[in-house]
């Protein structure tokens, strides 16, 4: 058993310092009292790994396009680096926290949607084709993630996916409303089509579901 010269404990186990002053215990190791986690080391040392990797290349396009200048993509009148180190650093602080045990997977789906289409929207804005993923891309990306978020609704026993379901609902009539009501122009047909299968979905939450949609409402209106 090892101990401390200055506290004059003695410590079992296998520690190396004391856990009083911190200073380098004597005497012989013990078998440890407590099981290693080494799922936990392993678990840990992969994501160190993959945030150096981040890092190296977030400092490295920052380099070659600031110091060296070097032009990747000749039709972005902008610095690229700065777009691939918002993608990355997105990556690493938004998306990366969603995947925790314990969170529901429509609310990782459903914000994985958004922090995506967010992004893709900015590089889209600066390489000239936002008009292309507002009217095609984004719509059909918000259709897919309705479906997949009533699915998990009508299988979700505990009530979690619900309220994404009705947020995805609301997000696929709003642009409806905003190009016929506000912009003054027509709705392209992609959104035409997402509305459609928002009132398709919210009809048929309310015929499976009808309870369950009653009483999120009222939660979230304090109703």
């Amino acid at each position: 058993m090892k101990n401390c010269p200055y506290c004059k404990i003695e410590v079992g186990g296998n520690l190396k310092k004391c856990p009083l002053c911190q200073s380098k215990l004597n005497g012989e190791s013990e078998k440890p009292y407590f099981p290693q986690q080494t799922t936990l080391k392993l678990q840990s040392f992969f994501y160190k790994l993959q945030l150096f990797i981040v890092w190296t290349v977030v400092i490295s396009s920052l380099g070659l396009d600031f110091l060296f200048g070097f032009d990747m993509w000749h039709f972005v009148k902008f610095h690229w680096s700065l777009i691939v180190s918002m993608w990355l650093i997105v990556f690493e602080f938004g998306i990366m926290r969603l995947f925790k045990k314990g969170i529901s997977s429509a609310r990782i789906m459903t914000l994985f949607v958004f922090i995506v289409l967010v992004m893709t929207g900015v590089t889209a804005y600066y390489i000239g084709k936002l008009p292309f993923i507002t009217e095609w891309v984004a719509p059909i990306v918000i259709m897919g993630t309705l479906i997949a978020n009533f699915v998990l609704a009508m299988i979700d026993k505990n009530g979690n996916a619900m309220v994404y379901l009705l947020t995805n609902l609301v997000v696929g009539i709003l642009p409806y409303i905003v190009f016929y009501f506000f912009a003054d122009r027509d709705c392209p047909v992609a959104w035409i089509v997402c509305l459609m299968i928002s009132v398709i979905l919210f009809v048929g939450a309310i015929i499976f579901k009808g309870r369950e949609v009653v009483s999120e409402i009222q939660r979230r209106l304090n109703v």
